[in-house]
C-alpha cells in the first residue's frame, strides 16, 4: 500500500508553501462563461480553466483561484458588461477587483486570440502594475440613474429615426398629400397625419399606403416621446435627491448631473484625484510638445458622453455666467484660441464637479 505523499513532513512542507503564496487572477469575461488563469508572485502560469456565468459559477470560480495560494487581485474584463456580476460578487467577498482593458488589436495579432491568453493577459496586466483602475461598485443610486437614461437614450434614438422617416416619406409622398404636409412641422404634424383617412382596400394604391405608413410612424412617435417625457420627470425628482451640491453649480442641469454621476460611478473615491477624473472625462489635455515648441492637443480619449456634458455645462456658463464671460475676454486679450478657451473651462468645471460630488456621495446614507 502506499504511503500518502502529504503525510510525509515534505508533503506538510508544500502544503505550508502553497497556502502561503500569493497568487494573482485574470478572468476573461463572456456571456455564459468566464476563463480563470491563476499566476503566482513571479508571473507563472500555475493554472487556467473556464466557469458557467452563474452565482454558482462564481463561487467555483473564486474558490479556485484560493486553492492555489492566498490571492490577492483579480484582473476582470468587461467589469460594465459581461463581468459585472463576477465583479459584483468578487467584491462582496473581499477580494480586489482590477478593471482590465481587452488587449488591443496590435497584441492580438502578435500574440493570438483564445479565452486562456486573454485570462493570463488580464493576470499579467494586474502583476506588473499595467492595470490598476478599480471598476465602478454598481450598487447604488447611481446605477438606478444609468438604467433610466439606458432606455431614455434608446427611445430618443428610435423616435429621431422615426422621425427621420416620417419627413422622408412625406418628401417622396403623391404630390396632393405632399403638398398637404410639406409645411407643417412638429406637433402639429403628427395630428394632421392622424386626422387622415384610408380605406383598407385602396392599399394597393401608393397614396393610401404612404397614409397608413405615415399614421403608423405619427402613433410611434407620440408614444416614444411620452416615454422620453416619463424618463425625464423620473431622473429630473431622483437626481437632485442623490447630488444637491452638484445641481446647485451654476450651468449644471439634470442631465448633465446625471451623466457626470453615471461617469464618476457609485464610488467616486475610486478616482484619485480631479485629475484622474479629467482624464476620464476627456478634459485633461495631452502634452504634444517638441523641441523648443511647448504645447498640448486635445485628448480624444475618455468618456465622450461626459466630455459632452461638460462642453454643454460651459455654453450655458458662456451665456448666463459674467464670471465665465469675463474670462474669456481675458484669456482672448491673452492670445488663446476658442477652442483651447473652451478646453481652460472644460478643466475647471471638472474640478468643481469633482469635489462637489464627493461631498454629496459622503452625505448620503449608508
Amino acid at each position: 500500500m502506499r504511503a500518502n505523499p502529504f503525510e510525509t513532513s515534505e508533503g506538510t512542507q508544500f502544503i505550508m508553501t502553497r497556502r502561503k503564496a500569493h497568487i494573482t487572477g485574470g478572468v476573461d469575461t463572456h456571456k455564459d462563461t468566464h476563463h480563470a488563469a491563476a499566476l503566482d508572485a513571479a508571473g507563472r502560469v500555475l493554472q487556467d480553466q473556464s466557469f458557467p456565468a452563474t452565482a454558482d459559477g462564481y463561487c467555483r470560480l473564486l474558490t479556485w483561484l484560493r486553492s492555489f495560494g492566498r490571492l490577492g487581485q483579480v484582473g476582470v474584463e468587461g467589469t460594465g458588461s459581461y463581468g459585472a456580476g463576477l465583479a459584483r460578487y468578487l467584491t462582496r467577498q473581499n477580494v480586489e477587483v482590477i478593471e482590465v482593458d481587452r488587449p488591443d488589436r496590435k497584441t492580438r495579432r502578435s500574440k493570438g486570440k483564445s479565452d486562456p491568453i486573454d485570462a493570463i493577459a488580464a493576470a499579467q496586466a494586474v502583476l506588473s502594475g499595467r492595470a490598476a483602475g478599480i471598476p465602478k461598485t454598481r450598487t447604488g443610486p447611481v446605477e438606478a440613474i444609468r438604467v433610466l437614461r439606458v432606455a431614455r437614450a434608446s427611445a430618443v434614438k428610435s423616435r429621431t429615426a422615426a422621425l427621420n422617416q416620417l419627413h422622408g416619406l412625406v418628401t417622396t409622398a403623391p404630390e396632393p398629400l405632399r403638398e398637404r404636409l410639406r409645411k407643417v412641422r412638429g406637433a402639429r404634424l403628427l395630428h394632421a397625419c392622424n386626422q387622415l383617412t384610408v380605406d383598407d382596400a385602396e392599399l394597393a394604391d401608393p397614396a393610401a399606403a404612404t397614409i397608413v405608413a405615415i399614421q403608423i410612424l405619427a402613433d410611434r412617435i407620440r408614444y416614444l416621446t411620452d416615454e422620453i417625457t416619463l424618463a425625464d420627470q423620473r431622473m429630473t425628482a431622483l437626481v437632485p435627491q442623490i447630488a444637491p451640491h452638484t445641481m446647485a453649480l451654476v450651468g449644471v442641469g439634470p442631465d448633465s448631473a446625471a451623466q457626470l454621476m453615471i461617469t464618476a460611478g457609485d464610488n467616486p473615491e475610486r478616482l484619485r484625484s480631479e485629475a484622474a477624473f479629467a482624464h476620464l472625462t476627456a478634459a485633461a489635455p495631452l502634452p504634444a510638445s517638441s523641441g523648443r515648441t511647448d504645447r498640448h492637443r486635445l485628448n480624444r480619449g475618455g468618456d465622450r458622453a461626459a466630455n459632452k456634458a461638460l462642453y454643454t455645462i460651459v455654453l450655458t456658463r458662456l451665456r448666463h455666467d459674467q464670471r465665465t464671460r469675463d474670462y474669456v475676454q481675458r484669456r482672448t486679450k491673452e492670445g488663446l484660441t476658442k477652442k483651447e478657451i473652451m478646453r481652460c473651462l472644460k478643466r475647471y468645471v471638472v474640478r468643481e464637479i469633482h469635489s462637489t460630488l464627493l461631498a454629496d456621495f459622503a452625505s448620503l446614507p449608508a
